[in-house]
């Protein structure tokens, strides 16, 4: 305990009074020409330096100061991942703001409700997409002065053109520049630099404020297990209301001066993967899935011949990374193996995805299936598990490229304290605790103890060498009719590992067996159907399909085999859709809403129990 307590005093030491504004002035002093964000523009890019981006940071600023917004008044952005929603955020807490990032998928009464929690003054929209959301609930909104749309701005008083806005900013910050100086002078590393809200996964949205104390220890604790150089290129794609965005792609590029290119569809990440073979890439999950079906869906066109040679070459990468783990040893035998068969094949199939530069590859928020990270070991990439919560600033566990253990989340982050309890829930204690929820005094003292433990509501283990492992979420845990206690997540990896089957949630409380709902993915079922002569009209359609029902039956079968008899499904239904944030089966990021879910399906769940009631 003594060495973890004297860790964390370092780094505290390192990075007392740093804020993002102060981080910001020397990145831009120290790096004024270096690249630090690119939006798409055409078949290029539209670049802003350092010393670029902080000028329009602190027009921004002034902007804000100049429509009234006042040290601690909240500001709402919903947009895509694009510069002006990293400068609109920073240009908010140059003003002594506070950013707040919405989920673009929230309904309007959700929106609402962040909005008036975290009493948003001013909203930067990106245009009429997310304006459409919000304009059923604006009536409710009166604490909403003024909303500044990027594009698409309606006539009106509340609202007003991004141009407008700007050159607003240019000409007080000319006129007095002294006033914006002075606000973000004022800021210190214990105010509140944004307020992130839970995806929702069990009911109301939870605001979690995060000071910029809680964020730069983030941030070192990250540089310290990532070790990634100076000035490296990286993607944003993923939605800066998620913690693990901001801190990779918005905070902690201004400590290493990163090139920061955006991606503004996730349909296009492959192409952008492509053109910016970035140094670091963090994937939830399901954005690891589906690359690997793309993937694997494009290597089953190639000759048998050719695909044998990949499989043969990928034994040899995964060999060579499971052999380097934590504990094993690569013996010269397994070095060369891989050595020739990374000169031969797997070096190329890394660039043709994008990720020949990779130096950190990494996946969290929800458990990545073992398949999925043995494929990807494969090509020679270590894609390992980090795991925190947004209440935690991100990750306060995580593998590094140099001490990884397959199939765990990773040793504590530098100077935190991990204990689990007397029931088996992961409980943590640092500087990257949140002091609690915003306006709810109730579940912060739920979340937070007397002592100071914060309490994640999830299961875990640790082994000898401090490796964690995450069993599931405390309160998702299936206790059947007989009283076993059993992890859906794991049912759930096991049964995702074909990959015809998208999504799946295994079913089972006060019942006598587990069962399970399954979907198709849709990026593969078409091609598999395709090389089998099978015709369809739609994916419902593909669904109800005899050989599709049979594929899944054997996967069902093939994924019972690896567990516990009372782990096994008794029963499945397929269906006819797909599960999409959307269609709010899933969160924002691309978590299971298995409330939602219960309810949608319930008929359908009752008939696998052989209930009256099904549909």
């Amino acid at each position: 305990m003594g060495e973890v307590l004297e860790v964390r005093a370092e780094i505290e030491r390192q990075i007392a009074g740093r804020t993002v504004c102060e981080q910001l002035r020397q990145a831009a002093e120290q790096h004024h020409d270096a690249p630090a964000y690119s939006d798409p523009e055409g078949e290029g890019w539209n670049t802003l330096s350092y010393g670029q981006a902080r000028e329009r940071v602190l027009e921004i600023a002034a902007a804000f100061v100049a429509l009234g917004l006042e040290p601690g008044e909240s500001v709402a952005l919903m947009m895509v991942n694009r510069s002006e929603h990293v400068l609109a955020d920073l240009g908010a807490v140059h003003a002594g703001g506070v950013g707040c990032t919405v989920y673009s998928t929230f309904a309007p009464d959700q929106i609402a409700f962040v909005a008036g929690d975290v009493g948003a003054r001013y909203a930067v929209l990106g245009g009429p997409a997310d304006l459409a959301r919000w304009e059923p609930v604006l009536d409710r909104l009166d604490g909403l002065r003024r909303i500044i749309m990027l594009d698409g701005a309606p006539a009106g008083d509340r609202f007003m053109t991004w141009a407008d806005f700007l050159a607003l900013g240019r000409e007080r910050l000319a006129a007095d520049p002294g006033q914006v100086e002075a606000r973000w002078r004022a800021v210190t590393p214990g105010d509140v630099a944004t307020v992130l809200y839970t995806s929702g996964t069990t009911g109301t949205p939870k605001g979690v404020p995060l000071t910029h104390a809680n964020i730069f220890y983030e941030v070192a604790a990250t540089d310290r297990l990532t070790s990634l150089p100076m000035r490296g290129t990286q993607i944003s794609y993923l939605t800066y209301a998620h913690i693990a965005e901001r801190i990779l792609s918005l905070y902690l590029p201004l400590v290493k001066v990163s090139h920061v290119h955006f991606c503004t569809d996730l349909a296009n990440l492959g192409a952008t993967l492509g053109q910016v073979r970035p140094m670091m890439f963090f994937g939830v999950p399901r954005v690891w899935e589906k690359m690997m079906a793309r993937l694997l869906a494009v290597l089953a066109t190639q000759p048998e011949e050719q695909q044998a040679a990949v499989r043969e070459a990928m034994a040899a990468g995964a060999a060579y990374v499971e052999a380097g783990q934590h504990g094993h040893t690569v013996t010269p035998e397994i070095q060369a193996a891989y050595d020739k068969a990374d000169a031969a094949l797997l070096s190329v199939i890394r660039g043709m995805i994008g990720f020949d530069r990779a130096e950190w590859t990494a996946t969290g928020a929800a458990p990545l299936p073992d398949e999925v990270q043995r494929f990807y070991a494969g090509l020679g990439l270590k894609v390992i598990d980090v795991y925190g919560m947004t209440e935690t600033t991100g990750a306060f566990t995580g593998n590094s490229p140099a001490c990884y253990r397959l199939g765990t989340v990773g040793r504590a982050e530098p100077g935190v304290e991990i204990r689990i309890a007397d029931d088996g829930e992961i409980l943590t204690r640092s500087p990257l605790n949140t002091a609690g929820y915003l306006n709810r005094p109730e579940a912060t003292a739920d979340l937070v103890d007397a002592d100071g433990w914060l309490h994640t509501g999830d299961i875990g283990t640790v082994d000898e060498d401090g490796f964690y492992r995450v069993v599931d979420r405390k309160k998702e845990l299936i206790i059947t009719a007989g009283g076993e206690n059993i992890s859906p997540a794991e049912i759930e990896n096991h049964l995702k590992q074909h990959s015809l089957i998208g999504q799946a949630l295994a079913y089972g409380d006060n019942r006598p067996h587990p069962v399970a709902v399954l979907t198709l993915d849709a990026e593969v079922a078409p091609g598999w159907a395709q090389a089998r002569g099978i015709t369809y009209g739609s994916l419902a359609e593909l669904a109800e399909h005899p050989e599709v029902l049979a594929e899944v039956d054997s996967a069902v079968q093939a994924a019972n085999a690896k567990l516990a008899r009372v782990q096994q499904v008794k029963k499945w239904a397929l269906l006819g859709v797909e599960w999409t944030a959307e269609t709010e089966e899933l969160t924002p990021s691309l978590k299971l809403k298995r409330r939602i879910i219960h309810t949608k399906y319930a008929d359908i769940i009752d008939g696998l129990y052989g209930e009256p009631g099904t549909a």
